[in-house]
């Protein structure tokens, strides 16, 4: 029989709920655990991290003194910037001293939040994130303590470790210092191209003034410097760094830095930016030279890194004025030489798209000279050269433009002189703003200009350009001074009581070769002209060879040798012998400006010096000058005798062969002495004004004739004339003041002892050789052991 199951028999067991909120509550409980243990993961990482790190950071306990490498600036005696040495142009500016509205363009566009964060800007580095994400414009989230941090002490490369000390070091950064501190250090640190370190430098190097004068536009573009100092540069990248100076100005506005009436005036503000090649600074490179020199020998090569200022006695408007009228007289007398052809010839493509490029490689080893400019001639025919520079702009030369490259545009021209396409000439402005052709000179000039009443350098130019030739013609070129020496001599036969009125034959001299030992000599005048009996004064005016063998043959040559060891000349290199009457010796124009400051100044001898005060980068006065006074201890010649010579050579630049100096600058109170050796070889002009004594010199470096019509006045005189016309602007006229024992009688001055022989004493007359008082002497005639030196320098 069936039976039915028992009701009594046990269910099965119930299975647990699987719904969806069972699985979500599952799912937040794991990723809990997950995170829970990522986190605690993460901060033994960061734990080990900071431990194994933090030891290892740096120590920034010398920035609390911040001293980056600060290079050696020279500057002006009136600050103005000179020049500087070392891998980094830097100025060390204490937060205190940079405007505002430099501070505050670069925290609107590096780090508006700087003074609000702890040094990691959490907010803004979200913000940068979600503008970036959304295509806005690209945002950084670096801190300026993060840019600090990595620009001090890391290296540039990117990779994790290096952002961990990044931000371990930034923190350590924001403890140890002050946010002041730290803005300061950022402020001078920073890279800003060109060499620049720093917004002093680069309102220096962009805008050619100092940062307290910037304004609210040249501040906004100097802060987008930082981000990339090549595509942002002002020089050469003009555009895209206004594009960048202009969304500054707005973020500067929205942070409320400025208002909106002075954002619209920063935004129409038109930038004056200094070309790389500016011509508005003032051209001292042989006088920076020279002070990097001197600073080496004291300080070695901390010279580069100190942050020494030295602060010469140059005066910039005399330097510049000095540098201008070298250069005019050099380029002037480039325009009477023969053109020597093109620099170099290449060859151009003819499509147009490679011609641009083609120009630059070419020029890139021929640079511009100041206002003497490179170009690369496109077309030339006898009426027209076409031409284009290194910057796109066109040249084109027509009419009297030509005429100092004829020889080049003549049909039958040489290879090598002919002006034709893919020819590298040298260009410049005329004063009509017209091109014209030119060439760099091969001829050498030197410029120096002193006080003579305390030997401070108030110019110096050694040579027509620093980059072409390094070699400084005031200090290291000797030269024979030619006339400009006469002087000295003259100085000596006042001593030996000759005056002003002595009459003195201008007449032929000759010596035989029983009298040298060797050929016959017969010195000349310039002109090759005799003019008989003259009075000394009419002599040194007219520069007259015969007088001034005469004197020197009354004085005595070896007399004559020590005198002139009174204004500074070595006398070995001025041997005894009648040469020196015509300035066959040796001089350097350095020297020859210290031996005219003698006569300028009364007869006091004054050592040229150049710096006045060398200071550290926080101002501390390290060495200074005392400045000379003078006194009788520094006397070399009696003052008589100083006022004597001055008046003799007031006389050369009113009647004689410098008449056009008082004639130009319209001042009787300007004195000096034209000078060309044998052949015209050397070309000198040496004066003075009491308050300023100057030296012009030009010549081959190799010596050879400058040209058979080419002298010191009418070369070097021009050159004093033009640096005058300026360095003398405003400055009174000085009378003559005659000292003790000096008498005016008859018009002209004597000592009061030979007051009584006016006009009596003469010498050389009728071939005979008469010291004062004594007449009829015989000749002394030339030592023979000097007849070699004679027929070097004296042939006909």
């Amino acid at each position: 029989m069936s039976s039915k199951p028992s009701s009594t028999a046990p269910k099965a067991a119930e299975k647990p709920r699987t719904g969806p909120l069972a699985w979500l509550l599952r799912l937040l409980t794991w990723c809990a655990g997950l995170a829970l243990a990522g986190a605690l993961a993460l901060a033994l990482v960061i734990g080990l991290a900071l431990a194994v790190a933090y030891p290892n950071l740096p120590d920034i306990s010398e920035l609390s003194d911040y001293r980056p490498k600060l290079p050696l600036r020279v500057f002006s005696a009136e600050g103005i910037l000179l020049g500087e040495f070392g891998e980094e142009r830097r100025s060390l500016t204490p937060i205190k001293q940079i405007p505002q509205v430099m501070k505050d363009a670069v925290l609107a566009i590096e780090d508006s939040r700087f003074y609000q964060h702890g040094g990691v800007d959490y907010k803004g580095m979200v913000r940068a994130a979600l503008a970036n994400l959304g295509r806005m414009k690209s945002q950084g989230a670096s801190t300026i303590t993060m840019q600090v941090a990595r620009n001090v002490y890391l290296s540039a490369e990117k990779s994790y470790t290096r952002k961990i000390y990044e931000i371990l070091l930034t923190f350590k950064l924001e403890h140890a210092l002050s946010k002041d501190q730290i803005l300061e250090i950022y402020m001078n640190q920073i890279f800003l191209g060109n060499r620049a370190y720093g917004f002093a430098a680069a309102a220096e190097t962009y805008f050619g003034k100092p940062l307290k004068n910037i304004s609210i536009a040249e501040a906004a573009m100097l802060a987008g410097l930082p981000k990339a100092p090549s595509a942002y540069n002002p020089i050469t990248n003009p555009t895209r760094a206004r594009v960048r100076q202009l969304y500054i100005i707005t973020r500067m506005e929205e942070n409320g830095f400025i208002t909106e009436d002075q954002a619209t005036a920063a935004r129409k503000e038109e930038l004056k930016v200094r070309s790389g090649a500016s011509n508005s600074r003032v051209h001292a490179e042989y006088v920076t030279e020279t002070v990097r020199q001197l600073m080496f020998a004291q300080y070695g090569e901390e010279t580069y890194t100190r942050g020494l200022n030295v602060y010469t006695t140059l005066k910039a408007d005399d330097q510049d004025a000095a540098y201008k009228a070298l250069r005019k007289g050099l380029m002037d007398f480039e325009r009477r030489q023969i053109y020597r052809g093109p620099e170099k010839f290449v060859t151009l493509p003819k499509e147009a798209a490679e011609l641009d490029d083609a120009i630059d490689d070419a020029l890139v080893d021929h640079p511009d000279n100041g206002d003497v400019m490179s170009a690369v001639v496109l077309d030339a025919n006898p009426k027209k050269i076409t031409a284009v520079r290194g910057n796109g702009d066109p040249v084109e030369i027509i009419g009297d433009g030509l005429k100092p490259a004829q020889s080049g545009l003549a049909e039958k021209a040489p290879p090598n002189i002919k002006i034709r396409r893919g020819a590298i000439i040298r260009v410049t402005k005329t004063p009509k703003n017209t091109w014209e052709i030119t060439q760099l000179p091969e001829v050498e000039g030197a410029f120096v200009a002193l006080d003579p009443r305390d030997g401070a350098i108030k110019a110096l130019v050694g040579g027509f350009d620093f980059q072409k030739n390094k070699f400084n013609h005031v200090t290291q070129a000797w030269r024979q001074p030619g006339s400009s020496f006469k002087p000295f001599i003259y100085s000596a036969a006042l001593e030996h009581g000759f005056t002003p009125a002595t009459i003195v034959n201008d007449a032929p001299l000759f010596f035989d070769a029983g009298v040298t030992g060797g050929q016959p000599w017969e010195p000349k005048n310039y002109d090759g002209k005799f003019e008989g009996p003259m009075t000394m004064r009419t002599a040194l005016a007219k520069s007259k060879n015969m007088v001034s063998i005469r004197l020197l043959q009354a004085v005595g040559p070896q007399k004559a040798q020590e005198w002139i060891t009174h204004f500074g000349f070595e006398a070995e290199k001025h041997p005894a012998y009648l040469t020196m009457a015509l300035g066959a010796g040796s001089v350097t124009p350095m020297q020859m400006a210290s031996a005219y400051s003698v006569f300028a100044n009364g007869g006091y001898r004054v050592n040229p010096w150049l710096v006045s005060k060398v200071t550290d980068q926080k101002g501390r006065v390290l060495v200074e000058t005392k400045v000379p006074v003078l006194d009788e201890s520094m006397r070399t010649i009696s003052a008589r005798n100083a006022f004597m010579m001055t008046n003799l050579l007031g006389e050369v630049t009113l009647r004689g062969t410098a008449a056009s100096a008082q004639r130009i600058l319209k001042r009787p109170d300007v004195y000096g002495k034209t000078g060309t050796t044998n052949d015209s070889i050397d070309a000198w002009f040496a004066g003075y004004q009491p308050t300023l004594a100057a030296i012009t010199w030009i010549g081959y470096d190799t010596p050879r004739n400058l040209g058979a019509r080419e002298t010191g006045g009418g070369l070097s005189l021009p050159v004093w004339i033009n640096f005058m016309e300026t360095a003398l602007s405003g400055v009174p006229v000085v009378a003559q003041v005659a000292p003790e024992g000096v008498t005016n009688s008859g018009g002209d001055w004597f000592y009061t002892e030979y007051a009584r022989n006016t006009g009596v004493t003469s010498l050389g007359l009728d071939d005979k050789l008469a010291t004062p008082g004594t007449e009829g002497a015989t000749p002394t005639p030339p030592a023979a052991e000097e007849r070699n030196r004679i027929m070097d320098l004296f042939k006909n």
